[in-house]
């Protein structure tokens, strides 16, 4: 059964950073993308960024482009999201997400990020 926790969230001012933890257990996640997403108040869950966990390569939302950097930890089976100079409208529930194919199929329970102007 694959488990996927995440953590890290919380309240920042506008500038600032925060990095979100993905802990993932219950397989080997080689063949895996692992991605992050976002969903804020009255709007849609959006993709923020994903990580093919075998050779790293990367894909982010424009929206984030050059402010958030995901990697991951294969030794700790982690996936990080470090976001930097942050905005009021990144603030939303950020989930991390698994996927074997295309759809992402396994989900965090979500971490609350808010960032005040």
């Amino acid at each position: 059964q694959i488990q996927l926790v995440d953590s890290g969230g919380g309240l920042v001012q506008a500038g600032g950073s925060l990095r979100l933890s993905c802990v993932a257990s219950g397989r080997t996640f080689s063949g895996y993308k692992m991605g992050w997403f976002r969903q804020a108040p009255g709007k849609e869950r959006e993709f923020v960024a994903r990580i093919i966990w075998s050779g790293g390569s990367t894909y982010y939302a424009d929206s984030v482009k050059g402010r958030f950097t995901i990697s991951r930890d294969n030794a700790k089976n982690t996936v990080y999201l470090q976001m930097n100079s942050l905005k009021p409208e990144d603030t939303a529930v950020y989930y991390c997400a698994a996927a074997y194919g295309q759809d992402y199929r396994y989900w965090g329970q979500g971490t609350q990020v808010t960032v005040s102007s």
